[in-house]
C-alpha cells in the first residue's frame, strides 16, 4: 500500500497540495506559539542594581505570613512597613546607616518614569559624578544621563548642578536628603555599613528583612517585574495558543477529510477493479502519512523561521521586555510535528473508513450527489458536542455566572460550540441557501443542495472566522460596556480628584476650594483567609462613610453603608463569608490583622465593586482620589479652575472620568487583540482559500457539462461567483448564530451579578471579517475557473 500511495503523490500532486499547505501552515502556527510559550517560562537572574555597591540592605516588613493547618501562605503587603524605630537605633550602633527613600518626579520635557532619591545614595548603585558637582543646597538636583545640561533650571524650578552616567535602569534625579525626606517622609528601606550577622542579630524578629549577596536585588524598585512581565506574556500567549491551535486542528482535519471524501468516485472505481475495504482504507492513511509527515517537517521549519520574527514584534510592540527572546527549544517543534500528524491521519481515517464500506456501486453513485446529508457519527458527535456546550453553559450560569466573564473562559467557550455546528453543518445547508431568481439562483442552489458536504466543508473556515471574531470581540465589547455602565451609574460626584505623579493628595487644600464638599479615599487591601487554608486578597478603599454617600452609589444588596465604622467592613457577594453581622478575620494593607463586622454587602458585578473600611483600617495607605461634589448654589467652573489650582493634582469631569473607565485602544492593545485572535483568523482566511481552490479544481466535468450546453464563459464565471457568496453566506449565518448564543451567555451571566446589562453584537467587524472571507472566496473561485475555461470544453473533464 505504501508504494501505491507515493505513485498516487508522485503523479496526482496537485490534488494533494491544498491538504499540504493546510497541515505546513497549521504545524507552523502550533510551533510558533509553543516556541512562545518556553519562552515565557523563565526569567533571566537579575542581580543587584540600586544597591550593588552596598554592604547590607535592610527592608521593611513587606509581606504577610499566615500558619494554616496546610502551612504556610504569603502574600505581598498592599502597604508596606518601615523599619522599627527601635531596629534603627540598633542598626546605628552598629555603623553608618544610609536611609533610602523614593518619590515621583514631573518635569517637562523629561523621561517618563523620572523619580526622586537622596543625593547619600547614589554611591550604593554606584553612580559617580561624570560633571558638576553635589547638590548642596534645597533646590539643587543631580540628573543621570544627558537630558538635561549642568546649569540649567527645569520646569519645576529645580536647578542642574550635577549629572551622573545613566546606568540603565532608571531614570532618576538626586537632591538633597533633607528635601528627600520631606517628600517622602517614610522610608522602608535603609544601607547598613556593618557586618551582615551583626545586622541579623539586630532585625531579630522584627519582621524586616536583611539582604545581602544577589538578595539585594530585593530593594530595587519592582524587583519582581520579570516574573510579572512573563505572567501576562504566558497568559497572553496561552491564549492565543489555544485559538491558534484549536483553528489548527479544526482546519486540518476539516482538510484532510474533505479532500479524501471528494475522492469517492475514484474509490468506487477501486471497488468495481476489486479493491477490498482494507485496501482503500490502508491506500488513504499511507497517503495522509506521507503528506503529514512531509507537511510536519515543513511546518516545523516555517515555525522556527517565524518564531524569532514573532518574538521582535511583541518587543517592539510594548507587549514583552526588552530581554524576551523566543527560540532555543525542541519540545514545541516534537508537540506540534507529532500534532499534526495525528490531526492529519484523524480526519483521513474517518473519511477512509466510511469510503470503505461503501459498496462499489453506492460509491460511484454518490460520487456526484450526497446522499444522506449527515452520516450517524458525525451526527452522534455533533449533537453530543452541541448538547455539552449547552448544558455546560447553563452550569456555569447556575453554578458561577463570575467565571463566565474570564478571559480564558469567553475565548475557549465557542470552540466547542463552533465544532458543533461545523459537525451539523451539512445537514442545515438545505434551510439556510436561499431560493435565488433565475436560472442562474437556480443551479447555484441546486449545486450546493445536491453537494452540501462540500458546501458545509467550504462553509467551515468563514464559520470559524466570523464565529470566532463575533464572539471574543463581542464579549470584550459587552463586558467594557457593562464596566463603563456600572461606574456611570456608581458615580455621582461631579469632579474626581487624582494624583498626577502618585503622591499622596493634598485633602486640606483641595477642601479649602470655595463650593467644593470633598469625599477623600485611599487604596488599600483586606487579605483573608477562606475554607482555613486559602489566603485571598482584596483591593479595598479607606472612606469616610459620613461623605460617601454623598458623591458614590453603591449596589447595597444588604446592609446600610452609613453603619460602617473603624470595627466594621463592607464585603461583596463573591467573599465566602457575606452575611451582615458577621464578623470576618481580615489582615490589612500593613499586615495587621483584625476582626471585623460586616455592615453591608455589595452585588458583585463586573468584578469592580471592592471592599470598603474606614481611614482607620487602611494600613498606612495615602489618600489618592478625592470625590468632589459642587455645593448648591456654587459655580462649576469655578469649583473645577480651583481644583486644577491645586499643584499636583488631576482633575476629571464625571463624564471624562466615565469615559476614561473605558479600556483603551492604543498600539498595545491592538497588538495582543492582533496575537489573539488577528493570526488565527489569518489562518482561517488562507484555508478557506486553500479549500474553494480544492473544490474548484475537482470541478472540471462540471465546467464542461455547462460549456458543452450552451453556457459562455461570463455564465460559468457568474455562477462561480455567485455559488462562492452563497457559501460564503451561508458560514457568515453559522457564525453569527454561535456568535449570538455565547454573547447571550454572557449577557445572562452579567445579569446574574447584578451588572448593567447591554449586549454588544460587533456587526461592523463581523461586516468586515464577512467581506474579507467573500473577497477572498471570489478570488480563490474565479482564478482557478477562469483559468480552467481557456482550454477547449472537451479537455476540462
Amino acid at each position: 500500500m505504501l508504494s501505491v500511495a507515493v505513485r498516487t503523490l508522485r503523479v496526482r500532486w496537485a490534488a494533494f497540495a491544498g491538504s499540504f499547505v493546510a497541515l505546513a501552515l497549521g504545524v507552523g502556527l502550533l510551533a510558533v506559539m509553543g516556541q512562545a510559550l518556553a519562552a515565557s517560562v523563565e526569567a533571566p537572574v537579575r542581580g543587584p542594581e540600586r544597591f550593588a555597591a552596598a554592604p547590607v540592605v535592610v527592608k521593611g516588613q513587606d509581606a504577610l505570613r499566615v500558619e494554616t493547618p496546610t502551612g504556610v501562605r504569603t502574600a505581598a503587603l498592599g502597604q508596606p512597613r518601615a523599619v522599627p524605630d527601635e531596629v534603627v537605633a540598633a542598626l546605628r550602633a552598629l555603623g553608618t546607616v544610609t536611609e533610602d527613600r523614593s518619590f515621583p518626579v514631573r518635569v517637562e520635557g523629561g523621561p517618563e518614569g523620572l523619580v526622586g532619591h537622596p543625593w547619600s545614595t547614589a554611591r550604593f548603585a554606584p553612580y559617580e559624578l561624570g560633571a558638576g558637582r553635589a547638590p548642596r543646597a534645597d533646590g539643587e538636583v543631580v540628573i543621570t544621563g544627558d537630558w538635561a545640561r549642568v546649569g540649567e533650571r527645569l520646569s519645576n524650578g529645580d536647578l542642574v548642578v550635577g549629572a551622573v552616567r545613566a546606568l540603565g535602569f532608571e531614570d532618576a534625579v538626586f537632591c538633597t536628603d533633607i528635601r528627600a525626606a520631606r517628600l517622602a517622609p517614610v522610608s522602608r528601606q535603609l544601607v547598613v555599613e556593618a557586618d551582615p550577622a551583626a545586622v541579623r542579630a539586630a532585625v531579630g524578629d522584627s519582621g524586616a528583612r536583611v539582604l545581602t549577596g544577589d538578595d539585594r536585588r530585593l530593594a530595587d524598585a519592582d524587583p519582581g517585574r520579570d516574573g510579572e512581565a512573563l505572567t501576562a506574556l504566558n497568559a497572553l500567549f496561552g491564549t492565543a495558543g489555544g485559538v491558534t491551535a484549536f483553528v489548527s486542528v479544526f482546519v486540518v482535519a476539516s482538510t484532510f477529510a474533505f479532500a479524501v471524501e471528494r475522492r469517492r468516485r475514484e474509490f468506487g472505481l477501486l471497488r468495481t477493479a476489486g479493491a477490498t475495504p482494507g485496501q482503500v482504507r490502508r491506500t488513504v492513511l499511507a497517503e495522509a502519512l506521507l503528506v503529514g509527515v512531509l507537511a510536519s517537517a515543513a511546518g516545523c521549519a516555517l515555525g522556527a523561521y517565524a518564531a524569532p520574527l514573532l518574538g521582535e514584534v511583541v518587543v517592539d510592540g510594548g507587549l514583552a521586555p526588552r530581554w524576551y527572546a523566543i527560540g532555543g527549544h525542541t519540545w514545541p517543534y516534537q508537540l506540534a510535528f507529532w500534532t499534526g500528524l495525528s490531526v492529519a491521519l484523524a480526519g483521513a481515517a474517518v473519511a477512509a473508513w466510511r469510503a470503505g464500506r461503501t459498496a462499489p456501486a453506492q460509491a460511484l453513485r454518490e460520487a456526484s450527489v450526497d446522499g444522506r446529508a449527515l452520516t450517524r457519527g458525525r451526527r452522534v458527535c455533533g449533537v453530543a458536542l452541541l448538547v455539552t456546550a449547552l448544558a455546560t453553559l447553563a452550569y456555569g450560569l447556575a453554578a458561577d455566572p463570575g467565571d463566565l466573564l474570564h478571559r480564558k473562559t469567553y475565548v475557549s467557550r465557542p470552540m466547542l460550540l463552533i465544532t458543533a455546528v461545523a459537525l451539523l453543518a451539512p445537514a442545515l445547508v438545505r434551510p439556510l441557501v436561499p431560493r435565488l431568481p433565475g436560472t442562474t439562483g437556480l443551479l447555484v442552489r441546486a449545486n450546493a443542495v445536491a453537494a452540501v458536504r462540500r458546501t458545509a466543508a467550504v462553509a467551515a473556515p468563514v464559520l470559524v472566522t466570523v464565529a470566532l471574531a463575533g464572539s471574543l470581540l463581542g464579549a470584550t465589547a459587552t463586558l467594557d460596556e457593562a464596566r463603563a455602565a456600572q461606574v456611570r451609574e456608581r458615580t455621582r460626584a461631579d469632579f474626581v480628584v487624582t494624583s498626577a505623579d502618585g503622591t499622596a493628595l493634598d485633602v486640606r487644600a483641595l477642601a479649602r476650594v470655595p463650593g467644593a464638599v470633598v469625599s477623600p479615599s485611599a487604596a488599600t487591601a483586606v487579605h483573608t483567609l477562606e475554607d482555613g487554608v486559602a489566603l485571598v486578597r482584596s483591593e479595598a478603599r479607606a472612606v469616610d462613610p459620613a461623605l460617601l454617600a454623598g458623591t458614590v452609589r453603591l449596589p447595597v444588596t444588604a446592609g446600610r453603608i452609613a453603619g460602617l465604622d473603624d470595627g466594621s467592613i463592607v464585603v461583596n457577594e463573591e467573599w465566602a463569608e457575606h452575611r451582615v453581622g458577621q464578623r470576618v478575620r481580615v489582615w490589612l494593607g500593613d499586615g495587621t490583622a483584625k476582626s471585623l463586622r460586616i455592615v453591608a454587602v455589595l452585588a458583585t458585578g463586573t468584578g469592580d465593586n471592592g471592599v470598603y473600611v474606614t481611614a482607620a483600617n487602611a494600613g498606612g495607605a495615602g489618600v489618592d482620589r478625592v470625590d468632589v461634589r459642587v455645593r448648591a448654589g456654587a459655580d462649576a467652573a469655578a469649583v473645577a479652575k480651583g481644583l486644577r489650582a491645586v499643584d499636583g493634582v488631576r482633575v476629571a469631569s464625571r463624564a471624562q472620568w466615565v469615559a476614561a473607565s473605558r479600556p483603551g485602544t492604543d498600539r498595545t492593545t491592538r497588538l495582543g487583540m492582533l496575537l489573539v485572535l488577528g493570526i488565527a483568523l489569518l489562518y482561517t482566511g488562507l484555508s478557506l482559500a486553500n479549500t474553494l481552490v480544492m473544490a474548484a479544481a475537482e470541478r472540471g466535468r462540471e465546467l464542461a457539462a455547462l460549456r458543452l450546453a450552451g453556457a459562455t464563459g461570463g455564465q460559468v464565471l457568474r455562477q462561480a461567483a455567485a455559488e462562492a457568496l452563497t457559501v460564503v453566506a451561508v458560514g457568515g449565518v453559522l457564525g453569527l448564530l454561535v456568535t449570538l448564543v455565547n454573547l447571550a451567555g454572557t449577557g445572562a451571566a452579567l445579569g446574574l451579578l447584578s451588572a448593567p446589562v447591554t449586549v454588544v453584537v460587533p456587526w461592523a467587524e463581523l461586516a468586515w471579517t464577512t467581506g474579507a472571507c467573500a473577497v477572498l472566496a471570489l478570488a480563490s473561485v474565479l482564478v482557478p475557473t477562469a483559468c480552467a475555461l481557456r482550454r477547449p470544453a472537451g479537455r476540462l473533464t
